[in-house]
C-alpha cells in the first residue's frame, strides 16, 4: 500500500461537507420532478433516484481511485480525491427545458425521462470529446480566469445559498459558522480532540431539537418512504425517442460546454495546490459516469465539484469521496434522504458550504499575479447575473406569473421601470460559465498588453453569441436579441486591432508585474 492513507480524521468533516452539497442538489431534483413537473412519486423514487445515486457512486469511487494512483505515483500522503457530484445547472435545466415541457404535453414519465436520458448521452459525449482538448484549453486560458470564474460560482452558488439558509435559522447556523472560522480559518481551534464536522452535526442537531426546530412527526413520515429500490437498467425503447429529443437535444451544447469548462476549472484549482490530475482522466469519467447513470434511468450529469482546495485544508484525502457517494447510494436506493433532514437540520451541515466558498476565492487571490486581480471581479459578474436571474425567475414562478406579455405576466419594461434590468440579467446570466471564461481572459489580456489574445477571445465571443450559446435563452442562428451582442464583441475586437497596431508601431511590450 505504500504510503497512501485511506482515511484520515479530515475526511469525517468532508464527508458531511460533500454529502450535504451532493443531497441539496438531490432534494432540489426530487422536489422539482415531483411538486413542479408532476411526475408520479413512485415512479421518481423507483426509476431516476437509484440511477441518480449511482451516477454519484460511480464518480465518487472513481476519483477516490485517482487520488490513490497519485498517492502512489508521488509517495505523498497529503493527496485529496476531487469532489463530484451532480450538476446543479444541469438539474434545472433538464428540468425546466425538456421535462417540463415534455411531461405537461404527453402526461408520459417514461417518454419524458427517456427523451431527456438521450440529451444526458449528449452530455457525456460532450465531456469525451473534451478529454482529448482539455488540456489545451488548460495551457491557453490564464490560470487567474480559471480560478476567478470558479471562485464567482462558488461565492454565489456555494456561499450565498448556504449563507441564506443560516440566516433563516440563526440560532443554529451561527453556532456552526463561529465553530468553522475557529476551527478552519483560525490556527487555534477549539475541541481539537474532536472531528470538526461531527462536532458541527452534534452541537448543531442538540440546539434544533432542544430550540423545537425539528419535529419527531417529521421523522415518523420520512420513514414511511422507506423501501429498496435498487438501479435497473432502463434500455427498452430508449432509442425509439431520438426523433422526438432533438428539438432538445441542441440545448445540451451549452450545457455540456459549461461542465466542460467546470471540469477544466476545478483541475486546475487542484493543481495549484499540488494535486495534479489528467485532465483527460477526469474527463473521461464524468462522461462514462454520467453515461452509466442515463443507462440505469438517470438523466442527470456529475461534475466534479468546487472546493476542492477547501477540502484539502480540512485534511481531507481520498476516504471522504468513497464515503459521502456511498452515502448518497444507500439513502437513494433505501429513498431516506427526507429522513435525514428529518433528524438533522440543514441549518448545522450547510455552513460548511459557506467555508468552501471562502476558501475558493481565497485560493484565487492568493495564486494570482497582484496585477492581474482587476480580471477577478470582471469573472464575477456574470455568475452573480445567473444567481440574480434565478432568483427572480424563482420568485415569479411561486406567484404563478413570469415574465412576458399577458394576464398572469410581468413585462420586462414594468422591471426596468421598477429598477431591475431584467433583460440585462438574461443577458449577462444566460451562459455564465462561458461569459465569465470570455470576459475574464480578455480583461486579463488587456492588463499584460496583449491584445492578439483579447481580439480572438472577442471574436469567439462574436460566434457564440451569434448561435445562442451566450447572452440568450435559446440556441439559433442569428436571433434578433443575440445580433446587438454580436456587433459589439466586433466592435472590442476592432478597437483591440487598434491597440496592436499602436503596440508595434510605438514598440510597446507585454506588462508581466
Amino acid at each position: 500500500m505504500g504510503n497512501v492513507v485511506f482515511w484520515k480524521k479530515g475526511d469525517i468533516a468532508a464527508s458531511f461537507g460533500l454529502f450535504v452539497n451532493v443531497l441539496t442538489d438531490f432534494l432540489v431534483m426530487i422536489s422539482l420532478l415531483i411538486g413542479v413537473v408532476g411526475m408520479p412519486t413512485e415512479f421518481v423514487f423507483k426509476r431516476i433516484v437509484p440511477g441518480f445515486g449511482l451516477a454519484v457512486l460511480l464518480s465518487g469511487v472513481i476519483f477516490a481511485y485517482f487520488a490513490y494512483k497519485l498517492a502512489k505515483k508521488t509517495g505523498r500522503t497529503d493527496v485529496t480525491a476531487l469532489p463530484s457530484g451532480s450538476s446543479s445547472p444541469g438539474i434545472f435545466l433538464i428540468v425546466f427545458v425538456i421535462m417540463l415541457p415534455l411531461y405537461h404535453q404527453t402526461q408520459d414519465a417514461v417518454f419524458t425521462t427517456s427523451v431527456a436520458v438521450l440529451w444526458g448521452f449528449i452530455e457525456a459525449a460532450i465531456l469525451f470529446l473534451g478529454a482529448f482538448i482539455g488540456d489545451t484549453i488548460r495551457k491557453l486560458v490564464p490560470k487567474t480566469v480559471l480560478l476567478a470564474s470558479l471562485a464567482g460560482l462558488a461565492f454565489v452558488f456555494l456561499g450565498m445559498n448556504p449563507m441564506l439558509q443560516s440566516f433563516e435559522m440563526p440560532v443554529v447556523a451561527f453556532v456552526a459558522l463561529i465553530v468553522i472560522f475557529m476551527n478552519w480559518l483560525s490556527r487555534h481551534p477549539i475541541l481539537r480532540r474532536i472531528p470538526t464536522g461531527a462536532l458541527l452535526i452534534l452541537i448543531g442537531t442538540s440546539i434544533a431539537w432542544i430550540a423545537g426546530y425539528q419535529n419527531p412527526a417529521d421523522v415518523t413520515e420520512a420513514l414511511k418512504s422507506f423501501g429498496f429500490n435498487p438501479p435497473k437498467v432502463h434500455l427498452n425503447g430508449l432509442f425509439d425517442h431520438v426523433e422526438a429529443a432533438l428539438p432538445y437535444l441542441l440545448t445540451a451544447i451549452p450545457l455540456g460546454l459549461s461542465n466542460f469548462i467546470f471540469n477544466l476549472e476545478n483541475v486546475e484549482a487542484a493543481a495549484v495546490v499540488g494535486d495534479e490530475y489528467n485532465t483527460r482522466d477526469v474527463m473521461l469519467a464524468n462522461g462514462f459516469s454520467t453515461a452509466i447513470g442515463g443507462i440505469f434511468g438517470n438523466p442527470f450529469p456529475v461534475t466534479v465539484y468546487v472546493g476542492h482546495a477547501g477540502w484539502k485544508e480540512v485534511g481531507a484525502g481520498l476516504g471522504y469521496s468513497i464515503a459521502s457517494s456511498l452515502a448518497i447510494f444507500l439513502l437513494s436506493i433505501f429513498s431516506l434522504m427526507g429522513l435525514l433532514l428529518a433528524v438533522v437540520p440543514i441549518a448545522a451541515i450547510v455552513p460548511m458550504l459557506v467555508f468552501i466558498a471562502i476558501v475558493t476565492g481565497h485560493q484565487v487571490v492568493k495564486e494570482s499575479p497582484k496585477f492581474e486581480a482587476p480580471a477577478i471581479f470582471v469573472c464575477f459578474f456574470p455568475w452573480v447575473a445567473n444567481w440574480a436571474l434565478v432568483a427572480v425567475n424563482n420568485a415569479l414562478s411561486a406567484t404563478g406569473m413570469s415574465v412576458g406579455e399577458g394576464a398572469d405576466q410581468v413585462s420586462s419594461l414594468a422591471l426596468h421601470n421598477a429598477g431591475l434590468f431584467y433583460d440585462g440579467l438574461v443577458a449577462l446570466g444566460n451562459g455564465a460559465p462561458i461569459t465569465s471564461v470570455l470576459w475574464g481572459s480578455i480583461a486579463v489580456f488587456t492588463i499584460r498588453n496583449t491584445p492578439i489574445g483579447a481580439i480572438i477571445v472577442s471574436v469567439l465571443g462574436a460566434v457564440l453569441s451569434f448561435v445562442g450559446a451566450i447572452h440568450t435563452s435559446t440556441i439559433g442562428i442569428a436571433q434578433d436579441t443575440a445580433m446587438p451582442f454580436v456587433i459589439g464583441y466586433l466592435l472590442m475586437a476592432v478597437l483591440l486591432a487598434y491597440k496592436l497596431y499602436v503596440n508595434k508601431k510605438e514598440n510597446i511590450g507585454p506588462v508581466t508585474e
